[in-house]
């Protein structure tokens, strides 16, 4: 089994964090967002991971290249790194990887996170993972028949269709036969939006008769923007918390301090007078003194007084002194 993961785009909704990481290795709940993905994957379709191939822009730099390296490693896989120049969509993504494209694959776009306990049925060519939502209009959606296989693909319908949307993660038996649709989809050079779609290639699978099947996860979480990401590591890091994981690091220095759970506090964390939680991530190297803070996100080795925080964002090696609730200073920002 094998996953592919574009993740060329920095994340421009995420800035000024993602001036320095790209979105996908924005740490949540203490790990990079494409590591819970994979991970996660790998638990849902049983079978072992024989490589991960990931589809960056050349400027992540070799730093970030070795530690996606260092992901697949972990799960005891291949790590491939290819390279998407221009923001061409989402089935021009996937074809720069075409090399990897063999055999059973997932596909998965790393601005999201997951949680599921069904099992991938192997008798379908296919399956698209997808939540239930409120508002479907804002997101494309599946249609099923009575056999419980996906007969449509709608993108924002305006009437409704189905309230069944697409988290953008796809499971192929075969995924060579949607690498020659979308080896079609390039050479016809189809666009919509300026873009070549994966799903050109999914239609055209299913015109051929191909049985498409549906995988409903119990939670789907975005990381697209600053508040959503905080609210993702809070719901995370409940879900975290109520399987046991164990959260707070053995190392933490703590003086006179209330911790309220959940929170994830990495290593060698300095807490000095403060009230932490719930839901607060603090990265490793991290120093809290005279604050209260919750519902926030604090990478690593930030310097963090005097503050009053909810909904918050901090990036890696920041510091923080002022009276400011809900901030999001990115990586290396001084506010005092």
């Amino acid at each position: 089994m094998k996953i592919i993961v574009p993740m060329a785009g920095r994340g421009s909704r995420l800035r000024p964090h993602t001036l320095t990481t790209p979105k996908p290795l924005i740490p949540i709940a203490g790990k990079p967002i494409v590591e819970r993905l994979v991970k996660s994957i790998a638990k849902v379709v049983e079978d072992p991971i024989d490589e991960i191939a990931y589809v960056i822009g050349k400027d992540f730099g070799e730093v970030i290249e070795k530690d996606l390296l260092s992901i697949a490693e972990d799960l005891n896989a291949k790590g491939t790194i290819y390279y998407q120049d221009k923001p061409l969509g989402t089935g021009h993504a996937i074809m720069c990887a075409k090399d990897s494209l063999s055999g059973a694959a997932v596909i998965a776009y790393a601005d999201t996170l997951f949680e599921a306990d069904f099992k991938i049925d192997k008798e379908a060519d296919s399956v698209i993972w997808v939540k239930k939502v409120e508002n479907p209009s804002a997101y494309g959606v599946v249609n099923l028949n009575e056999d419980n296989q996906i007969t449509e693909l709608v993108e924002k319908p305006e009437t409704f269709v189905s309230d069944l949307a697409v988290i953008g993660i796809y499971y192929f038996k075969n995924v060579v036969v949607l690498k020659d649709e979308l080896q079609k989809v390039l050479d016809q050079n189809i666009i919509h939006g300026g873009e070549y779609q994966i799903n050109d290639g999914i239609k055209a699978m299913q015109a051929k008769g191909l049985v498409f099947k549906p995988g409903k996860v119990d939670e789907w979480m975005d990381c697209g923007n600053k508040n959503v990401t905080v609210e993702t590591n809070g719901r995370l890091l409940k879900i975290l918390h109520k399987n046991g994981e164990k959260l707070i690091s053995d190392s933490i220095k703590i003086e006179n301090s209330e911790i309220t759970e959940p929170c994830y506090i990495g290593e060698n964390v300095v807490l000095k007078n403060v009230k932490i939680g719930p839901n607060v991530s603090i990265g490793d190297g991290s120093k809290i003194e005279e604050s209260t803070i919750k519902n926030s996100l604090i990478q690593t080795f930030a310097e963090v007084k005097n503050a009053n925080l909810d909904n918050a964002m901090i990036g890696n090696f920041a510091k923080f002194d002022g009276k400011f609730t809900a901030i999001s200073i990115g990586d290396y920002s001084v506010l005092e």
